[in-house]
């Protein structure tokens, strides 16, 4: 993993680098995707029943989970996954349900208005599958929909190749009572959760992450219904006072870096010291790992030891960044009232990544790629629409009524203007 000083010329070109790292949302994928979606909106199950057969090897001739399916998976799940999603589940409901919004209601000269949050009425969650389960990311998606009152949700995951979703992520759904399942994924899951097909009904928003195929998907579907946001490759960054543990922060990056070879992890240190020995730590754990040969490209790619000449440098560079995943040692809480852009912040030595993506509580879909600049996380927020009311008596359109005349004449809506004092 390199190091570099954050002045340096190869700091900056890799600060660089990772400020301005978008998803690639152009070229042959592009139009690839808008293909797929194009023909699931025109051919409904037909098409998703095509493109299943070419990105996931098999041929499904219905795609919904049953109830004999998610007995099965339940008879397999091992006791203590259930123990361990059983406790993450009430931690992520305990943590969403305090996010709730309640709305208010103001009278001012007899006119009443307010604002009023109401759920969602279906909701699509995307649940990536295929070679990997993550029964955790339909915890992360299905429980705040289902605090926020979500009527429906239907969740979708790529089959593999016996046409079977993973016992784990079965489980995970029954688990919430998750409405239905299909066993669809990639571009055309997106497009049959946008558009509905015979099978698949249309819902009002999409959450959750996937490839780049999902990613782009979500992002031209946007405007059919909503999204909860456009998901990049994984990161991290690390903010170290230059006394911590090497080998606490060296497992950080790597957990991280196992996600893709495309994530990324960062460490930011005072410490030049600090940052030679968390990389001898990397070449030695690294070697450790199943995920080996992913961690070193994702490492060699797009990670770093950057050594900073301040603590306020450092809070600069990391607002620019606005990472997924922030972690700081050995600062404190002062330094953390000062970071504006990040997903989630980790506090201390004791307050791992991997704690937030399983059972803390708050959820680990978080915004990527600096879009945490202007997205939030995923969220009982997510689920919910406001909508105003406004109610006045008499007295009160009365004492309103010249001003609204004037509003109205200057922008020349004069049927604006009658519809005011036609009532006097």
């Amino acid at each position: 993993m390199n190091i570099y000083k954050s002045k340096s010329k190869e700091g900056q070109k890799f600060l660089k680098k990772i400020i301005s790292r978008q998803i690639d949302m152009e070229g042959d994928t592009l139009f690839e995707v808008k293909k797929i979606l194009d023909d699931v909106r025109k051919y409904k199950d037909t098409a998703v029943k095509k493109y299943t057969k070419e990105f996931d090897n098999v041929y499904l001739e219905d795609f919904e989970v049953k109830e004999r399916e998610f007995d099965f998976a339940e008879s397999k799940v091992e006791d203590d996954l259930k123990k361990a999603m059983k406790k993450a589940y009430e931690n992520i409901w305990r943590f969403h349900e305090r996010q709730i919004s309640k709305g208010f209601e103001i009278d001012i000269e007899d006119v009443k208005s307010g604002s009023k949050y109401l759920p969602i009425e279906k909701a699509g969650i995307y649940v990536p599958g295929g070679k990997a389960a993550y029964p955790s990311s339909v915890l992360m998606n299905a429980i705040p929909a289902k605090v926020a009152g979500v009527k429906e949700i239907i969740m979708i995951a790529p089959p593999s190749k016996d046409g079977s979703i993973s016992n784990e992520v079965l489980y995970g759904a029954r688990l919430c009572n998750v409405d239905r399942v299909f066993k669809i994924g990639g571009a055309q899951g997106i497009g049959a959760l946008a558009y509905g097909t015979e099978s698949v009904p249309k819902v009002d928003i999409i959450t959750g992450p996937g490839n780049i195929y999902v990613s782009m998907a979500k992002k031209l579907v946007y405007g059919s219904v909503n999204i909860d946001m456009i998901a990049g490759p994984s990161e991290i960054l690390i903010l170290s006072d230059g006394l911590q543990n090497p080998s606490y922060i060296a497992s950080d990056l790597l957990a991280q870096a196992e996600h893709d070879e495309l994530a990324s992890s960062i460490l930011l240190t005072l410490s030049m010291t600090e940052g030679k020995k968390v990389s001898e730590e990397l070449k030695i754990k690294v070697r450790e790992l199943p995920k080996e040969d992913i961690c070193i490209k994702s490492l060699e790619n797009y990670g770093a030891i950057i050594v900073c000449e301040s603590e306020e440098e450092m809070v600069e560079i990391a607002n620019k960044i606005a990472p997924e995943h922030l972690e700081i040692l050995g600062f404190g809480k002062g330094i953390s009232e000062k970071i504006r852009n990040a997903g989630c912040i980790f506090l201390g030595e004791y307050s791992p990544e991997a704690l937030g993506d399983y059972i803390a509580g708050p959820n680990h879909i978080l915004p990527t790629n600096g879009t945490a600049r202007f997205f939030s996380p995923l969220g009982t927020d997510t689920f919910m629409k406001r909508m105003n009311y406004i109610s006045s008596t008499k007295e009160g359109l009365e004492n309103l009524k010249e001003n609204i005349e004037i509003f109205a004449k200057k922008e020349g809506l004069i049927a604006h203007e009658r519809s005011i004092t036609g009532r006097f």
